[in-house]
C-alpha cells in the first residue's frame, strides 16, 4: 500500500486531460502542507514540554521552600495568546485549501452513488448497474455521492488518502482518479456495530476498454434480442451485503447461516415473545421485507428492510437458492 503523495489525485481540481502529468506538483503541495502542520505541532509540543521540565527543576521545593508571589507580564500573556492563534489560523487555512477541492469533482466526472449499510458497500452507476466493488477506469474522474441507510459509516480508501462519512439522510461527496490499474482496499473507518470489521471491499481500477466492457453489461442485459439473462443469486446476495452477515457454509456470523436454513425449525422473537416457526417461502419473504418482525433468537435485530431494494423476482430467486443449500 502506497502511503506517499504520488497518488493523491483527488485533490487536483483540473480536467482529466493531462491530469497524470501534474502528480509531482500535487505531491509536493500535499507533502508541504502536511509537513507544515507537523512541524508546528511538534514545535509546540517540544516548547511546552521544555518549559514544563525547566520550571519543575528551576522552582522545585528544595530551592524554593517558601512560595513567592509571581508578578504578571502583559507582554508575555499577549505573546502566548497571539502566537498560537496565528499558528492555528495558518494550519486552518492550509487544511481548508486542501479540503475544499476534495469535495468538488471536475466537470465531466463519472457519477457513482455509494450506499453504506450494516455491513457492506454498494456502488450504483448512471446506467443502473450495481456492484459491491468500486470499479473505475484509469485516468477518469469519478464523483462519489455517498449516503447511509442506517447508521454513520465512513468511506476510507487509504491508497488515495481520502475519507468521507456516510451519514443517514445527508449526501456527502468525494472524488478520485486512479492513475494505474490495480486493486485497492476500501474500509469503513467509523465503528458501526458488530460487523464493522468485515465491512471491506475494493477499488478495482481497470483500463478504459475493460471498464467499458464491464459497464455495458447492464445494457446488454436489457437487450431482448440476446435472450433472457439468468440471475446470478450468489452475486445478488453479495451485491446487497447479505453474505457479510449470513454465511453459506454453516459458520455463524452476525446472522444465522443460509446453509440448511430452509425448512428448519427456528425460535424467533415476535413482539417480545418467543415462538417457533418453520422457515418456508412466507417466512423468508417476510424476513427480507420486514426483518424486525420475527428475529431469530440469539441474533441481533440489525438487518435493514430490503422492500424497496429487491424485486419480487429477486426475492423468489433467493428463496429457490436457499432451498438448494442443504
Amino acid at each position: 500500500m502506497d502511503w506517499t503523495g504520488r497518488h493523491l489525485l483527488p485533490l487536483l481540481h483540473v480536467p482529466d486531460k493531462g491530469l497524470l502529468s501534474n502528480v509531482p506538483q500535487l505531491s509536493d503541495r500535499i507533502s508541504s502542507s502536511f509537513m507544515l502542520i507537523l512541524v508546528i505541532s511538534v514545535g509546540l509540543l517540544v516548547l511546552v514540554t521544555f518549559f514544563m521540565i525547566y520550571f519543575a527543576i528551576r522552582y522545585r521545593r528544595k530551592r524554593h521552600p517558601e512560595a513567592e508571589k509571581v508578578k504578571e507580564s502583559l507582554a508575555l500573556e499577549i505573546a502566548w495568546t497571539v502566537i498560537p492563534t496565528i499558528l492555528v489560523f495558518i494550519m486552518f487555512y492550509v487544511g481548508w485549501e486542501n479540503f475544499t477541492p476534495l469535495r468538488k469533482a471536475p466537470p465531466g466526472a463519472m457519477t457513482v452513488h455509494v450506499t453504506a449499510r450494516m455491513w457492506s458497500w454498494q456502488f450504483e452507476y448512471e446506467n443502473g448497474l450495481k456492484s459491491s466493488t468500486l470499479n473505475v477506469p484509469v485516468g477518469k474522474s469519478v464523483s462519489l455521492l455517498i449516503n447511509s441507510t442506517d447508521v454513520i459509516h465512513s468511506l476510507f480508501i487509504p491508497h488515495f488518502k481520502i475519507k468521507e462519512d456516510a451519514v443517514p439522510g445527508l449526501e456527502t461527496k468525494l472524488w478520485l482518479v486512479a492513475d494505474r490499474e490495480g486493486e485497492y482496499n476500501i474500509f469503513c473507518a467509523e465503528y458501526c456495530g458488530q460487523g464493522h470489521s468485515s465491512m471491506l471491499t475494493k477499488v478495482i481500477a481497470m483500463s478504459a476498454e475493460e471498464f467499458s466492457a464491464w459497464y455495458n453489461q447492464a445494457e446488454d442485459a436489457k437487450d431482448d434480442t440476446k435472450g433472457p439473462v439468468p440471475m446470478n443469486v450468489q452475486e445478488l446476495l453479495d451485491d446487497n451485503g447479505c453474505l457479510d452477515c449470513h454465511s453459506t457454509d454453516g459458520s455463524i456470523q452476525v446472522g444465522p447461516t443460509f446453509k440448511g436454513i430452509y425448512g428448519r425449525k427456528e425460535t424467533v422473537i415476535s413482539e417480545g415473545k418467543e415462538r417457533e416457526i418453520a422457515v418456508d417461502d412466507a417466512y423468508v419473504r417476510k424476513s427480507i421485507i420486514g426483518p424486525d418482525e420475527d428475529v431469530v433468537k440469539g441474533f441481533p435485530d440489525v438487518m435493514p428492510s430490503f422492500e424497496e431494494v429487491l424485486s419480487s423476482d429477486e426475492i423468489n430467486a433467493i428463496i429457490e437458492y436457499l432451498k438448494q443449500l442443504k
